[in-house]
């Protein structure tokens, strides 16, 4: 069973360009109103812990002018509920920052989103796609940057809010075992465990950093990055990956990088999450002027009526994206036998690469 797509025509280009900013305009509205209800209860518990905080502050007061009387375990209580609660009180104000600065980023998003839906509807582009045949891609572009943007933004803000965070709640764990002079092992053992409790959710959290974007296919391009990636899947997933590569390794232009790794990480994620496939094999060909990927799986495979196109960019985005690059994709699949994904689109390299190249 096969499904095949083609850009047939100026008109229908528009009109998936359109349903492609529509979906990314809901799910943007989705996300501001996931973050307003975030920010309302973030707020709420910053005021929570603030309380408790001046609570056990006074409390810390009142063992420090009594020190010689108090029992050890009373000071040992105090001084562990106030590292506790001050913590958490650092890491929920870092994080209602952190949401407060998302919203603001979110809504310009939207509004540039609204603005390209309002010009989309009233023809202004239609019009200029007729003038000039290259609007398309640039349009397409436009709208992939965009989110790209917003994903570098989240990125940064993840390294330099929680995981900075984390990194400061570590050193504190470090200075409370000093300061703590009583029961020093049974203290110790606990704020080691506390360590790394720590130290692994700063993994997460830098695992998440690279899930959101890869600075190397910035850096080194769209086929390291994919190496990379398919050997981590391996390794978290223990799902057998195998990455080809036929032709000459090249750079392309960065908005195709973007689309192709961002194809090719839901057309893996959906043959491992959703159709439990224990061997996936990918092929990037890079031979001659069309990019082509291939990617295979023995996954439970599925009839192509009941695709769910729901969360991610799912196989009517990728379709659609390919479509308007004048590019093909074809999905082969049969219930219990695996699936088959392939496209193509033209290999438009970088003027660096072009330079190089004129050098040579």
């Amino acid at each position: 069973m096969a499904l095949t797509t083609k850009d047939t025509g100026k008109q229908n280009d528009w009109q998936a360009l359109r349903e492609i900013n529509l979906h990314e305009l809901k799910q943007a509205r989705q996300q501001l109103e996931d973050v307003a209800q975030l920010i309302a209860q973030s707020r709420d518990e910053v005021d929570r812990l603030a309380q408790r905080n001046a609570e056990i502050t006074v409390q810390l007061s009142q063992v420090q002018s009594r020190f010689d009387s108090v029992p050890r375990e009373e000071i040992r209580k105090v001084y562990e509920a106030a590292i506790d609660t001050q913590g958490r009180l650092f890491n929920m104000r870092g994080r209602l920052e952190n949401l407060q600065n998302d919203q603001e980023h979110l809504q310009q998003r939207l509004t540039l989103l609204e603005r390209i839906d309002g010009l989309l509807k009233d023809g202004e582009i239609q019009q200029q796609r007729a003038e000039d045949t290259s609007t398309s891609i640039e349009t397409l572009e436009m709208l992939i940057q965009t989110q790209e943007t917003e994903r570098q933004r989240l990125s940064r803000q993840m390294h330099d809010g929680p995981a900075q965070s984390l990194s400061n709640f570590i050193l504190q764990t470090e200075i409370a075992m000093r300061l703590m002079d009583q029961d020093e092992t049974k203290a110790r053992e606990e704020l080691a465990s506390l360590k790394d409790t720590a130290t692994t959710a700063f993994r997460k959290v830098r695992d998440f950093i690279y899930e959101l974007r890869p600075m190397m296919l910035d850096d080194l391009g769209l086929t390291p990055t994919i190496r990379k990636y398919v050997q981590a899947l391996k390794d978290q997933t223990g799902v057998e990956t195998n990455f080809i590569l036929s032709g000459s390794e090249r750079r392309l232009e960065p908005y195709l990088e973007v689309l192709v790794f961002r194809a090719i990480q839901e057309l893996l994620s959906n043959a491992i999450n959703q159709g439990h496939a224990t061997t996936v094999k990918i092929h990037l060909d890079m031979a001659d002027a069309y990019l082509r990927v291939n990617i295979e799986d023995n996954g439970r495979g599925f009839e192509l009526e009941n695709v769910d196109q729901s969360g991610g960019m799912g196989l009517k985005m990728i379709q659609d994206r390919i479509a308007l690059l004048e590019g093909t994709f074809e999905v082969d699949s049969i219930p219990g036998q695996g699936t088959r994904v392939h496209f193509q689109i033209p290999a438009v390299k970088t003027n660096k690469n072009d330079r190089q190249d004129k050098e040579n």
